[in-house]
């Protein structure tokens, strides 16, 4: 046994290792194939059925794909391989197995669907595809393919109590659904859904080109809006229904392009009807560029969806969720600020939220029939139904608008709420007044507060207001007729009061009785504040608040009519002038000339009694009627306390002003005597104060009346003289003080009177200088002075004269002055070095920024320039080095002064006169010595009736042809 058994052992060993290897070998094959299905089994009455949870999925298998058989009736499991009929087959395969378990040979064809919104994914969607190339079956021949343009169909038929086993090659892993259909039922589905798919594409192409047509006759923006949408809604359902296949032939890959497109195109016209429906530009200008940049985001994705139509697709499903709720959100916020459109805007979107919430549940898999599809296309075409009835709505009643095609309630209604008003409604039978909108948040009350009883207005009412206010209900309501027009002031939360107006009417009822008031109720404050600012400043300065010169004088004679009925009365009337106030205003400015004016009218203020009254007749000029006081005594201490309060110093930017006034005054004396008058009295006798060197109080005296006719007269007079020639020029020596030769003439201005004989230039030069004259007396001056001069250098020869002539402020402040000098010279050929312009320096201090320039330029030109008075102001030295003068002319009163620094004096100014190139002439020399000694400490010229007076021009000829004998004529 032993023997035999030790050969058999090796041998056994061997089969085992051999058994081994084979049975690993064998799990090795089997672990890379697919097992057998288990197989769906199949009667005579199964319609339909759905097959895609009972077939397996494999992926990646490669092009040859083993898998086992179900079971077959013997109880057998075949294996079976199947090779992909196609080159560019990716190794996707599904299996599925199928039991004939009646006794007839049943027909039946198996459908894949190109595309299935259900479960689809709301990001990298599913758009649809070819899914089955063939489907091989474990016995037979491959299954023919049916022909349909939605869906992979396959037509099999299945032997009583056959069993096979079905390998479908999949052009992709996605196999959304595969049914199992009774080939007639499948072709009555099919129909089914082709009418209903019709009716649906009909309605859908009849709303659009109904809103375009309507777009077309209307031209309002939100009517093209809703018809693209329109438009969008059926290129969607075209290619939801497949009826774009049967227009253009298009692939499944073009079908996905197609589909992103039609996505995209709805969410595009949905954000831009949104936009244009609401107006939203109207409410925020930055609303209107988030939707441009929205619309612009979208239309790129047109060229996404070629590239990659489920980006696009994905993109464009987020896009149509923000733009529900962002429309619901404004939809809310604009319909509680009460904004139609939002308002009928509501149902349509409501059905937009509805039909986005089931969209959403079909594509997460959460609704899963045959039916939802067709029925969201359907949705869509309600929702653009109900928006197209929305937009017309709107549409007729604009036209109806347009057109004049409304009731006269609609139009009151329409012209009340235009106008902004308030509602008044008083119920009397409950006495409860309502207002709308509510008047208490105008007022800063809490709401409602002004609803309720009328009598609860009384409170609020100024007290002024409260009587007149039921007075006026309690006769509306006895009357029982008329009209409610009442004015009255209430007290608002803050305190202040608003001025509100009531215009009503009251309502009969069917007993006779007043049951209703309504009415509008209007804010009217700032319109009385506006009458009551105009009344003011009608009547009082702007500036400081006080009565012009109008009530002024109604006023005063309003004191006067009193006073001649009673004896305790006696007015009187005061003009106050400030002194030198233009010279504030030059040098300060008019900013601090007015607050200067400010402080002042508190000052006279101060010092009136209730029944005084001050006012401001003209810029720096005051009025004031003086009631409180009637002895002269204290009259008189009451001016001079005006003129003491106005002269206490004034701090102004970091400087102390001190001013003056000229106070004229004239008391009520005679009883026939008007306001008007007494105001012009008042003012002679403050012209007075002023010709007297004004800071002085002036009582009015009757012959200031005859003066101030005498003056207008004169100042006729001037006017007439300067037409008639009845001026003339008088020429006084200058001469050397070296010598005693003359230098020179000043020319001096006369006027020969024709009744009143010679006037002096000190009485009708300051008339000329106040009026328009001075300007022609000038030029009249400038240009016989360089006549006269030319011919005494025809009759005399070249001597080396000059001429001074004297230049007012008036014409040194004129624009026109260096030109008309340059014309005049040119006419004259007049040599610029013979001409001296004199001026003083108070004409200067004027405007001394305007003097300058015009100095400038006169003495580019040639001409000399002199300034005269030399020493009488307190700014000389300065003026010297500012302006460009070439001679001084010293003051008489500095060369007459008596005192022991005369010499002095002289010797300084003198001195610096030569150390700046200046000539110096002194004028009223009285005596030949003070002559020789002006000459030698360096004074130039001298100007004196010791050298000769004024003398006429035929005078200065002699003179010169006595002067100057060896001269020959030129």
């Amino acid at each position: 046994m032993t023997t035999a058994l030790i050969p058999t052992m090796p041998m056994a060993k061997r089969l085992g290792t051999v058994l081994a290897t084979l049975a690993a070998a064998l799990l090795l094959f089997f672990a890379g194939m697919a097992h057998a299905a288990e197989p769906v089994k199949i009667s005579r009455d199964d319609t339909a059925l759905d097959l895609t949870a009972t077939t397996e999925i494999y992926t990646n298998q490669g092009e040859a794909f083993q898998v086992s058989t179900a079971a077959g009736a013997d109880g057998i499991r075949r294996r079976i391989e199947v090779r992909s009929s196609s080159p560019n087959h990716q190794g996707d395969w599904a299996v599925f197995a199928l039991a004939n378990v009646s006794e007839e040979q049943l027909e039946r064809v198996i459908v894949a669907p190109h595309f299935r919104l259900v479960n689809s994914k709301v990001f990298w969607p599913d758009l649809g595809s070819q899914r089955i190339v063939a489907i091989t079956p474990s016995e037979g021949f491959a299954l023919d393919r049916q022909p349909s343009d939605e869906a992979d169909v396959f037509r099999i038929t299945l032997n009583p109590g056959a069993v096979v086993t079905f390998v479908a090659e999949l052009s992709s892993p996605n196999l959304p659904q595969l049914y199992l259909w009774e080939p007639n039922a499948y072709k009555d589905t099919v129909n089914a859904f082709t009418l209903y798919r019709g009716i649906v594409l009909g309605i859908a192409g009849l709303l659009a080109v109904f809103l375009t047509i309507l777009f077309v006759v209307k031209g309002t923006s939100m009517l093209p809006a809703t018809a693209a949408l329109a438009w969008a809604v059926l290129g969607y359902i075209c290619v939801d229904f497949g009826f774009l296949g049967k227009l253009i032939s298009i692939t499944s890959s073009d079908q996905r392009i197609w589909r992103a497109c039609a996505e995209v195109a709805l969410a595009s016209s949905l954000v831009i009807f949104l936009f244009t429906y609401l107006n939203l530009n109207r409410w925020h200008a930055h609303l209107g560029y988030v939707t441009l940049a929205w619309v612009l985001g979208l239309a790129l994705l047109f060229g996404v969806a070629i590239y990659d139509p489920s980006i696009a697709a994905g993109i464009a499903r987020l896009s149509l969720a923000l733009t529900a709720t962002a429309g619901l959100l404004l939809i809310i916020y604009l319909g509680f600020n009460r904004y139609d459109r939002a308002i009928l805007l509501v149902p349509a979107w409501a059905l937009i939220l509805v039909w986005l919430f089931g969209a959403w549940m079909t594509i997460m898999g959460k609704l899963d029939n045959d039916i939802i599809q067709p029925a969201l296309g359907g949705g869509l075409v309600l929702i653009v139904l109900l928006i197209g009835f929305t937009v017309m709505q709107h549409a007729f009643a604009g036209g109806a608008f347009q057109q004049g095609l409304f009731s006269d309630l609609e139009r009151q209604s329409l012209a009340l709420t235009g106008s902004g008003d308030t509602v008044w409604d008083w119920d009397v039978a409950r006495d409860r007044v309502v207002t709308t909108p509510d008047i208490s948040m105008k007022l800063g009350l809490s709401p409602g507060s002004m609803h309720g009883a009328a009598r609860n207005w009384l409170p609020r009412l100024h007290p002024d207001d409260r009587d007149r206010f039921r007075a006026t209900l309690d006769v509306l309501l006895e009357h029982r007729r008329g009209r409610l027009n009442h004015e009255f002031r209430i007290r608002a939360e803050d305190g202040h009061f608003h001025w509100l107006s009531i215009r009503a009417r009251p309502v009969l009822g069917s007993n006779g009785e007043i049951i209703r008031c309504v009415g509008t109720i209007v804010d009217i404050t700032e319109q009385k504040n506006s009458i009551e600012r105009l009344l003011h400043d009608a009547v009082h300065d702007n500036l400081t608040g006080l009565p012009n010169r109008q009530v002024f004088l109604d006023r005063l004679q309003a004191v006067l009519t009193l006073a001649s009925d009673s004896n305790q009365l006696r007015p009187t009337v005061m003009v106050i002038d400030i002194d030198r106030y233009k010279l504030v205003n030059d040098t300060l400015g008019v900013a601090a000339g007015d607050n200067i004016l400010i402080a002042l009218t508190r000052r006279l203020r101060r010092l009136l009694k209730p029944q005084d009254t001050l006012a401001r007749l003209s810029g720096d000029q005051f009025g004031l009627i003086l009631v409180s006081e009637r002895d002269p005594a204290k009259v008189a201490d009451f001016a001079d306390a005006i003129s003491k309060a106005i002269m206490v110093p004034i701090n102004f930017a970091n400087r102390e002003i001190i001013l003056t006034a000229s106070v004229g005054l004239t008391s009520w004396v005679d009883q026939q005597e008007n306001a008007s008058g007494m105001l012009s009295d008042a003012e002679l006798a403050m012209y007075r104060a002023k010709r007297a060197g004004g800071n002085r109080v002036e009582p009015f005296q009757p012959a200031f009346r005859s003066f101030g006719t005498d003056r207008l007269q004169l100042e006729t007079d001037l006017r007439r003289a300067v037409e008639r020639k009845e001026l003339s020029l008088v020429y006084q020596p200058i001469v050397r003080l070296e010598d005693a030769e003359v230098a020179g003439f000043e020319a001096l201005m006369r006027w020969e009177h024709p009744k009143r004989g010679n006037i002096p230039p000190t009485e009708f030069i300051p008339i000329a200088e106040a009026s328009d004259i001075i300007g022609p007396l000038g030029m009249f001056a400038l240009e016989q002075a360089t006549n006269d001069l030319k011919a005494w250098q025809r009759q005399t020869g070249d001597l080396p004269l000059f001429v001074s002539i004297n230049l007012s402020s008036v014409q040194l402040l004129n624009n026109e002055l260096y030109d008309d000098i340059r014309a005049l010279l040119a006419k004259t050929h007049c040599d610029p070095s013979r001409i001296k312009l004199e001026l003083t320096e108070s004409q200067v201090m004027e405007n001394p920024e305007q003097a300058r320039l015009v100095l400038d330029k006169l003495r580019e030109a040639g001409i000399g320039l002199a300034l005269d008075d030399f020493g009488t102001g307190y700014s000389s030295l300065a003026y010297l080095t500012r302006f460009p003068f070439d001679t001084i002319k010293l003051d008489k009163a500095m060369v007459r002064d008596e005192s022991d620094k005369k010499a002095i004096l002289l010797r300084s100014v003198i001195s610096m006169a030569r150390e700046l190139n200046m000539r110096v002439v002194a004028e009223g020399i009285e005596s030949e010595e003070d002559a020789l000694e002006l000459a030698k400490i360096g004074c130039t010229y001298g100007q004196s009736f010791i050298f000769g007076p004024p003398m006429g021009s035929e005078s200065v000829i002699r003179l010169l042809k006595e002067r100057f004998p060896l001269t020959k004529r030129a």
